[in-house]
């Protein structure tokens, strides 16, 4: 019997996605939502099948994240942030609670969610990664969404 291999699919045609955007740092923020709305408009997802919601920062986008998977509104989730660092430890608190709950809501509903959170050192590291990693996180949603799909039900 030959080896199943599921390949990796982007497609976004009929998939409805909500992104949680953070306002702090917002010119990070609207960097990464560019480069997430792009990979959602070449992945062939319909603009009324968008949701964008935003949050105050990091730490309150996993709440809104288990929100909008409660409803079933949507087939993937996508979290844009940037947390950078600073001169007192709160930087380490932030960035690992807020992918730890990022983690959590993926896990405990079963939908999928691209991490698009920034960890940075500096404004300028973060701004040079603001499109690409909106675009990746955004790509990384579609992918696990459509290789759930195709793993069929439980």
């Amino acid at each position: 019997m030959p080896i199943k291999r599921v390949q990796p699919d982007h497609r976004g045609a009929g998939r409805r996605v909500a992104i949680v955007q953070s306002r702090f740092n917002p010119r990070v923020g609207d960097g990464l939502l560019a480069g997430a709305l792009r990979a959602l408009r070449e992945a062939g997802v319909a603009d009324d099948d968008i949701t964008i919601v935003t949050v105050p920062g990091a730490l309150e986008t996993p709440l809104a994240l288990q929100r909008l998977a409660q409803l079933g509104a949507h087939d993937a989730l996508v979290a844009l942030g940037a947390v950078i660092r600073g001169d007192t430890h709160h930087f380490e608190i932030v960035a690992n609670e807020s992918a730890s709950g990022v983690s959590s809501v993926q896990l405990e509903y079963g939908i999928p969610i691209g991490n698009g959170i920034l960890t940075c050192d500096t404004d300028a590291q973060a701004e040079a990664r603001m499109d690409a990693k909106g675009y990746e996180a955004t790509l990384a949603a579609l992918e696990l969404a459509n290789l759930i799909g195709a793993l069929g039900p439980r």
